[in-house]
């Protein structure tokens, strides 16, 4: 049975979905093992084509956790579209992978955690909220 992160994950790949559907480019979902990338998207004319790497907190979070290969990451093909979740509906950042890479933090082990965590700060990312216009270049 899939786990609450998975639905999670999942809620957040489809809503991204639909509104790229909703802004008349078409989209498909990867199967979930697919590295940096859970959604191919094009346009109409297929003549500009993206990754989308979804990254979704159930609860809004003044940060997002992202993988330790993310600062490597950088395509001006590949967009990372950061979601909470919220009752009045969905907070979106739609962020080039060059930002993203440049914002990641990395927050050393500590006493009661025993793994590195590399996140990414929403205040390093404000500026990209609704930034569908990303899409269309």
């Amino acid at each position: 049975m899939a786990s609450k992160h998975q639905f999670t994950g999942m809620t957040g790949v489809y809503l991204v979905a639909a509104e790229l559907s909703r802004r008349d480019l078409v989209v498909s979902s990867t199967s979930r093992n697919a590295q940096a990338a859970d959604l191919l998207v094009t346009d109409a004319e297929c003549k500009n084509t993206y990754a989308v790497e979804v990254k979704t907190n159930r609860k809004p979070s003044s940060f997002w956790l992202v993988n330790s290969r993310t600062s490597e990451l950088v395509s001006r093909n590949l967009i990372y579209a950061f979601v909470n979740l919220r009752d009045a509906g969905a907070e979106f950042f739609l962020v080039p992978s060059a930002v993203v890479a440049r914002s990641v933090n990395v927050s050393k082990p500590s006493k009661t955690r025993k793994a590195y965590w590399y996140s990414v700060e929403r205040a390093d990312i404000a500026r990209f909220r609704d930034k569908w216009s990303l899409f269309r270049k």
